[in-house]
């Protein structure tokens, strides 16, 4: 039987029809969180800036040092987040920069670590599953075992926070992973342990929210206390006074929010932390992901197709050279 052009072309136009229908790409709800999600408080307005985070998370992680130039190659003062620098305190500064907390000639702290976003975008994107968030914790992490480098990861995080270790002959992805090897053995986050203001608290994300927006209900300079460490682990808080918050926790909402929660005086969009949405990217990539994905089958049902056609067409050829040769005799 002869398929003739206009029948092959029927044929991939039908076959293409049946994989793409009902395949619109449309954008999920937001995921939720996890009732019993961890996370940290980090209040910008407690923070000394002293970086003592910075050194507890490279000893826990067991994280190489990261030089600053070659001429001090071992003073371990890094600049940014690296694949060996999973936390950092950053500073901003405007003017004199003689009033902590004030947003002209003021300067103010800001901790940048992975947020562990309720629905990240590094998990979404993650062809091979290397990044995970715990169904329980929320905790995202990375398997270095099954990462195959493709830095998908990097470019999907919309806080810029998972980093490739370029200089190694077998890189890995660095980020903060909440010091998940430590929770089997009652330990927590390093750097909520070691922070001496409570700057950084560790806890689970819903008593951290409302320790927030407690914190929010305080007139500036109302004298109250501030806890350290871990909310519900050992008392070691301490009488301070409530700064001048800017009426905003950020990551409640953002992306659909993030286990990690951030208060400050100064606008957040001053600190690195522009305005987001509160739909995640991830429910709406993944519509387009996944319909792409459909269509890619496409050229799939044509090549096969085509197989069966010059199948075809050779069995043809081969039978008329067999009738041509018995005529002649």
């Amino acid at each position: 039987m002869n398929l003739s052009r206009r029948n092959f072309l029927k044929g991939t136009v039908a076959g293409g029809a049946l994989l793409t229908a009902g395949s619109a790409a449309e954008a999920r709800p937001n995921k939720t969180m996890p009732p019993e999600a961890l996370g940290l408080l980090f209040d910008s307005t407690l923070c000394i800036g002293c970086k003592a985070c910075v050194a507890a998370c490279k000893r826990v992680n067991n994280l190489p040092p990261d030089p600053i130039s070659e001429e001090f190659p071992m003073w371990d003062a890094p600049l940014d987040l690296s694949g060996t620098t999973y936390n950092i305190i950053k500073v901003y500064n405007s003017g004199k920069a003689n009033r902590k907390d004030e947003e002209a000639d003021g300067y103010a702290f800001m901790k940048q670590s992975c947020l562990h976003c309720v629905d990240p975008s590094c998990v979404s994107a993650c062809p091979v599953s290397a990044m995970i968030k715990d169904p329980v914790t929320g905790i995202v992490a990375y398997d270095a075992g099954a990462c195959i480098g493709c830095r998908y990861c990097v470019a999907a995080c919309p806080f810029g926070i998972p980093r490739f270790e370029y200089n190694k002959a077998l890189p890995k992805i660095g980020k903060c992973e909440l010091c998940r090897h430590r929770i089997p053995d009652g330990q927590y986050a390093a750097c909520a342990e070691v922070c001496p203001t409570g700057a950084t608290l560790y806890g689970k994300v819903t008593d951290l929210s409302a320790e927030a927006r407690r914190r929010l209900a305080l007139k500036p300079g109302e004298k109250t206390t501030f806890p350290r460490g871990r909310l519900g682990g050992p008392d070691w808080s301490y009488q301070g006074v409530a700064g001048k918050y800017v009426q905003q926790v950020y990551g409640d909402k953002e992306l659909g929010g993030t286990q990690m929660i951030k208060l400050t005086a100064v606008p957040f969009d001053k600190l690195g932390h522009p305005p987001l949405p509160e739909r995640s990217y991830a429910s709406i990539s993944e519509g387009v992901q996944h319909t792409l994905y459909q269509y890619l089958a496409l050229p799939a049902v044509v090549l096969g197709v085509l197989s069966v056609v010059a199948k075809r067409n050779t069995k043809h050829e081969d039978d008329d050279d067999g009738n041509d040769d018995r005529g002649r005799k």
